[in-house]
């Protein structure tokens, strides 16, 4: 049957990757989706809605994971070289695409490669051939160097951290795509890097300066002669020359997108000291000692050197080696003590021995067992659970096994596989009621929105592990130099947009 719509195809690799964690993101870190399970994966492409009628969309390979460690390379090559022969087929049966949407995270650190984006961008490139247009959508914690810029015909980032704006901005670049096809073909693009590497928790744009940075972005996109605009953070926990903030401000007028990249770069570097964390940020004793004496119910604490949704391990037990020590929550409250939850600890043979002991004597059964740093133990080796189990459940689709251990007023959410806990009803279908819980400790940084809205109030805690708040002693050594606030300038960044 012939048609006149145009032809789309989907295809990606999304993960964000820690050269600082042991963490290797293999196989069975990600999700694939091929075909029509793939475009029924964005909303915007559901039967009936606008875009998705307005053209014929093929999902060709998509692989997502939560982020982790380098990913090896066969598993990256293995997932490119798909991606390529299919739309080689594809196009061999059918003729070229038209279009090609191209999901990816920008920050996909792959074993013995730089740049692994740019690389697969020039692969499907080399696919499709140059009357394709492609679309890339990334996330803002992505790096873009002038490879994967000048690959893409359009480009764009989610303007919000937290990523609330993920589905809308990956709309953009579907719908952006679809009307350079329908008119305009291929704009031009301005593009610049900004020698400044700023981990997420610092330029969350609920705060100042990111928020009226960002706003900034919206605005430039909706001037005449500009088809969008992004500005791009970085990823501050891989150690490669492109980890650095980028701007790409695409459009027809040349003069308009140099202007306006150039000042969005001037606005980010003018701002390079302003940056502070979203919320206040302390070593751990001081975050614990302010959160007991709060009156603030429940108080959450951000166990920020491992988080999982950054990069870290997850199996970093340096903050709750302390906590199991802490005599606020040794004790029972029956007897005075505090409650805490920690989410969560990653150990897959630990949990299936709790699970063991809850299938053989019940709930509320005692165990004895060593957990976590099976992966990263260089903060801190295994902990010692000896407490009494309160809930064992199977089959979560990304922890697998979950388990609460109770030690006195302490609950440690132990799972099989590495997990994120993000929302509420995470803790509650586990029996878990976090807004009666004195302390909440979560291995992420800034809190994702359920936890924000339900938080009395919070902080960051400053701990180590793969993704480390603090950047200067994770040693990065490969940076382009100079880049803010590894190396000091001897003068002021030039700043000047390069058309692509």
């Amino acid at each position: 049957m012939t048609t006149t719509r145009p032809r789309v195809a989907i295809a990606g690799m999304s993960i964000e990757s820690s050269t600082f964690s042991p963490h290797r993101s293999g196989w069975e870190a990600f999700t694939l989706r091929r075909g029509a399970e793939l475009v029924a994966h964005y909303p915007f492409l559901a039967d009936g809605a606008p875009l998705r009628d307005a053209a014929d969309w093929t999902g060709v390979l998509h692989a997502r994971s939560l982020p982790g460690g380098a990913v090896p390379a066969e598993v990256y090559e293995s997932v490119r070289d798909e991606i390529v022969a299919t739309l080689r087929a594809q196009q061999d049966e059918h003729g070229p695409y038209d279009g090609l949407l191209l999901d990816i995270h920008g920050a996909m650190t792959v074993v013995g490669r730089d740049d692994a984006e740019a690389d697969l961008a020039a692969a499907v490139r080399a696919a499709v051939g140059p009357g394709t247009l492609i679309s890339t959508t990334m996330d803002l914690h992505g790096n873009v160097p002038r490879e994967l810029a000048q690959v893409s015909d359009l480009i764009t980032c989610y303007r919000m951290a937290p990523h609330e704006d993920a589905w809308e901005t990956r709309e953009r670049a579907a719908a952006n795509l679809l009307a350079r096809l329908e008119s305009g073909g291929a704009p031009k693009k301005a593009w610049l890097q900004v020698p400044v590497l700023l981990p997420g928790e610092k330029t969350s744009t609920r705060i100042e300066p990111a928020a009226s940075i960002y706003a900034d972005v919206a605005r430039a996109a909706d001037l005449p002669g500009v088809v969008d605009a992004a500005l791009w953070v970085g990823y501050a926990w891989a150690d490669e020359p492109s980890c650095r903030a980028a701007v790409v401000v695409t459009g027809d007028d040349e003069e308009v997108i140099v202007r306006e990249a150039e000042q969005l770069a001037r606005r980010y570097w003018d701002a390079r000291d302003d940056f502070a964390f979203v919320a206040p940020a302390a070593p751990y004793e001081e975050c614990v000692a302010t959160a007991l004496a709060s009156e603030a119910r429940p108080y959450f604490l951000s166990d920020s050197g491992d988080n999982p949704t950054a990069g870290g391990a997850g199996d970093v037990t340096w903050t709750l080696a302390r906590l199991l020590a802490e005599p606020a929550f040794a004790r029972p409250v029956e007897e005075g003590g505090r409650t805490a939850i920690y989410a969560s600890l990653p150990d897959a043979e630990a949990a299936r021995a709790v699970a063991a002991a809850w299938a053989a004597h019940g709930p509320r059964t005692s165990v004895d067992v060593e957990a976590g740093a099976r992966v990263d133990d260089g903060p801190h080796g295994p902990v010692r659970l000896r407490g009494v189990v309160e809930h064992v459940s199977e089959g979560d689709p990304d922890a697998g096994i979950v388990a609460v251990v109770r030690v006195g007023g302490l609950r440690v959410i132990l799972t099989e596989r590495r997990k994120p806990y993000h929302l509420e009803r995470d803790f509650t279908a586990i029996g878990l009621d976090p807004r009666g819980t004195d302390v909440v400790v979560v291995k992420i940084g800034y809190l994702e929105p359920e936890l924000y809205d339900m938080a009395a109030d919070w902080m960051l805690m400053l701990t180590p592990g793969g993704v480390d708040q603090d950047l200067l002693r994770l040693g990065h050594h490969r940076l382009t130099v100079p880049t803010h606030p590894f190396h000091a300038f001897d003068t002021e960044p030039k700043l000047r947009a390069e058309l692509l």
